[in-house]
């Protein structure tokens, strides 16, 4: 039986780890090859869990690899379009063809608003809005070229409600569903299908750190695993903490797969119902 995704071409930014590697094993498990990108190394304002790494990335590669399909990995940084550009050119290159984008990539940090500092505010409006746009933009040419395609950009449930203390990445996660949707409108006619996803927190290091657990928890002097997912628990109508990546994954599945062949222009967030409270 044929994979939901067979023979087709996925490119993934921030496909080191996390969620991106996630997306990029639950499309190989489904029968497509990967163009995987991911800077590799640290961002400057980011403090709270530690970047990753181009061992990271070579484990997306094994992995990927392990499931019998084909993968071209790059460095790159989002905030680069040319090397962005060049990642895809050669990723199509070597696999023929180019029908899924996952604009992945993207930092997370807590700051209270006015201790802000405006290095940090444009970094991470840098990465995770103008590298979704980057992103989008190098892969365009290729899904019209191909015939259409489906791009799924990763925002989050602070790209649909307001989330204090993250002033600049809850503005970077709102402005990603205005590209999304500016995108699906304006290429629609090349059946190219734009859609974002808006994640609740996940099970990954950007969150399960003590630094983060701290930041949530400021009043106890001794943050841990358990007495943060107490509280994130809280937060969610569904009885969780937080969701695994691969909750992520099935559902980019879903939206890139042919089952979601007229759905475009939607938010569709994965979250245990956080943003209806």
């Amino acid at each position: 039986m044929a994979g939901r995704v067979e023979g087709k071409v996925a490119f993934i930014t921030g496909a080191a780890r996390n969620q991106g590697r996630s997306h990029a094993l639950r499309l190989a498990q489904e029968g497509a090859d990967v163009i995987a990108v991911d800077v590799c190394a640290p961002v400057e304002s980011i403090r709270m869990y530690p970047p990753a790494t181009e061992e990271d990335l070579a484990e997306t590669v094994r992995q990927v690899e392990a499931l019998d399909r084909r993968i071209v990995a790059t460095k790159a940084d989002v905030r680069d379009p040319a090397a962005l550009r060049a990642a895809v050119d050669d990723g199509v290159a070597q696999l023929g063809r180019l029908d899924i984008v996952l604009a992945n990539a993207g930092v997370f940090e807590i700051q209270p608003s006015l201790e802000l500092t405006d290095d940090a505010w444009q970094e991470m409006i840098d990465i995770n809005l103008t590298g979704v746009w980057n992103t989008c933009r190098v892969a365009l040419p290729h899904l019209i070229e191909s015939g259409g395609g489906s791009i799924v950009i990763t925002s989050s449930t602070a790209g649909l409600k307001g989330t204090p203390n993250t002033i600049h990445y809850t503005a970077a996660k709102h402005g990603v569903v205005g590209v999304m949707r500016t995108l699906a409108n304006e290429f629609g006619k090349q059946s190219i299908r734009v859609n974002t996803v808006h994640p609740t927190g996940v099970d990954t290091v950007m969150i399960q750190n003590e630094k983060t657990w701290g930041l949530f928890t400021p009043d106890d002097p001794n943050p841990t695993r358990e007495k943060f997912a107490e509280l994130f628990e809280t937060l969610h109508p569904l009885p969780v903490p937080y969701i695994d990546p691969v909750d992520i994954s099935n559902a980019i599945l879903f939206l890139v797969s042919d089952e979601a062949r007229y759905v475009t222009g939607v938010t569709l967030p994965v979250d245990a119902g956080y943003t209806i409270r």
